[in-house]
């Protein structure tokens, strides 16, 4: 379906990020890399998606809190590639602190991480997008783009900024062939949550699965984890032309968290 295109995914080398680049590439799509992680093992990614799926992929390491570093990656994408089609902003962070009590650097860290690299990202990429007529502007927002938490203040204000950068930018490029578009997971399966999982297992006395609806039954009645192939294929959806016509929307993807 999308044989030709090229895509760019931050923060990609594991979770959501990693699903939504081979997802995307089993349609044809070049694709490059960008995250932190051992040499080794984001090499052997990168050829397996290359091996796999018969389309050029590349990575860059570059780090999304520097301003420099975002430009040159968007730079090599674009030598590589000759243009960036897809645009997946899917890097972040995460710290929780009360606000009287929340370091300022982490602050800056977060606000840097999770909305800003999507402004700087998008800037770079919108040029060549409207030259071409086409584009695909994804951002991996939260539930806590559409609700708060407590503890959450840096987090929670990203989410929400990114989701009002989306609708800007969806109706900046209205009716030029690009949508910009987010969704919003819930509790997400990812290696990153397992330990806090495990934890409240062994305080019900429970297995995984105990501990899935432990932690889950505070927030996202399903008691179910969101599947990271679920969001990735969502992500497909978002750039097939059955969603044309859909941008500027931020989609809940949640166990029915945010219906509440």
């Amino acid at each position: 379906m999308l044989k030709g295109k090229s895509a760019l995914i931050t923060g990609s080398t594991s979770g959501i990020g990693l699903s939504i680049a081979r997802h995307l590439a089993a349609q044809g799509c070049n694709i490059m890399l960008n995250g932190f992680g051992d040499p080794v093992v984001i090499e052997q990614k990168r050829t397996a998606i290359e091996k796999e799926f018969n389309v050029r992929a590349s990575y860059h390491g570059a780090d999304m809190s520097k301003l420099a570093e975002i430009s040159d990656m968007m730079n090599a994408a674009t030598q590589q590639f000759n243009n960036i089609d897809i645009l997946v902003n899917n890097v972040g962070t995460q710290h929780t602190a009360p606000v009287d009590q929340f370091p300022v650097e982490k602050w800056d860290l977060i606000l840097s991480l999770n909305l800003s690299s999507a402004f700087h990202t998008i800037r770079h990429a919108l040029p060549m997008m409207k030259q071409n007529g086409w584009g695909r502007i994804i951002n991996t927002a939260s539930v806590h783009g559409l609700v708060a938490s407590v503890n959450k203040a840096a987090y929670v204000a990203a989410k929400h900024g990114l989701v009002g950068l989306t609708k800007v930018v969806a109706l900046e490029t209205a009716g030029q062939g690009i949508t910009c578009n987010a969704f919003c997971p819930g509790w997400t399966h990812t290696e990153l949550i397992e330990p806090q999982i495990m934890t409240r297992a062994s305080e019900v006395g429970g297995a995984f699965e105990d501990g899935v609806r432990s932690l889950l039954s505070e927030k996202q009645p399903s008691k179910q984890l969101v599947k990271v192939e679920q969001l990735a294929q969502l992500v497909v959806f978002l750039c097939s032309g059955a969603a044309d016509q859909i941008t500027g929307v931020s989609i809940p993807v949640d166990g029915g968290w945010t219906a509440q």
